[in-house]
């Protein structure tokens, strides 16, 4: 029911983790070392959804770069700033070099669903890469941004000279297929409660910094951002976590979660399950 909180009796429900239960690897290197700070953030089942194949002109030739970059035009936003909105013309795609885009639906009613966070390396403006159509989904600038556009027809003459080009294309476009279908799936078949330590223990094994009592995330999250990540209504949230700090398992101040417990938020996860 709308409302209702998840976890009734949190201290009950989360107890010590069961003998065997997988451990929770922070990418990226060693321990206390950011995980990939230039992978998405989208709701996925599988960790093997977490690394984004490489950049789209990241792995191109020199001279191949730099023909395309010809191509290109750059723009800043400053955070909140719009890069396109629901429904305005397609004409391309947009390169993120730095900073963090966010990708959403609003749905007739208003409501809106947060599609995936975008970092550097990421590109947005799929499906219809070479231009034409609408856009189905708007984004913003979720902090300072840099990105390169690259307009659709332009784009498309490039792809059909440089072969590395077109290969990361597909490469890019069959990434972000696996990032929606899996939202989807997910979506249709766990509850609630399910998506939020999903997304959870997904934010601890990408972006998590190793501390000794615990592990705190490197990007700043409002109750809000995270409920659009699940579906779920902000106030659902901000009560579902405060009864997991209340069990001691996470800690939530000044947009910083603090992961206090990692292993006993994963027995959570099976037991929702």
């Amino acid at each position: 029911m709308k409302g209702t909180p998840a976890f009734p009796d949190a201290t009950q429900a989360i107890r010590a983790p069961a003998f065997g239960a997988p451990p929770i690897h922070l990418p990226g290197g060693p321990a206390g070392r950011l995980g990939e700070p230039w992978a998405g953030i989208f709701l996925a089942e599988s960790e093997s959804l977490a690394p984004r194949p490489p950049g789209l002109i990241d792995s191109l030739r020199d001279e191949d770069r730099r023909e395309v970059l010809q191509h290109a035009s750059h723009r800043t936003l400053k955070r909140g700033e719009q890069l396109f909105a629901q429904g305005d013309p397609h004409d391309g795609i947009v390169i993120v070099d730095s900073g963090r885009i966010r990708s959403f639906y609003t749905a007739p009613s208003g409501r809106e669903m947060t599609l995936a966070y975008w970092f550097p390396g990421n590109f947005i403006g799929g499906p219809a890469i070479f231009g034409g159509g609408t856009h189905m989904w708007a984004a913003v600038a979720v902090q300072k941004s840099d990105v390169t556009m690259l307009p659709g027809p332009a784009l498309r003459a490039l792809a059909a000279r440089i072969p590395d080009l077109a290969l990361g294309i597909i490469d890019a476009l069959a990434f972000k297929a696996r990032c929606y279908s899996a939202l989807a799936q997910t979506l249709g078949t766990r509850s609630m409660s399910e998506r939020l330590v999903q997304l959870l223990l997904f934010l601890v094994s990408t972006y998590g910094m190793e501390e000794k009592d615990g592990i705190v995330l490197g990007t700043a999250f409002t109750h809000g951002e995270l409920a659009s990540l699940i579906g779920a209504t902000r106030q659902w949230v901000t009560i579902n976590l405060a009864r997991l700090q209340k069990a001691g398992v996470v800690r939530y101040h000044r947009r910083i979660l603090h992961i206090r417990d990692p292993a006993r938020l994963m027995t959570l996860y099976s037991e929702t399950a």
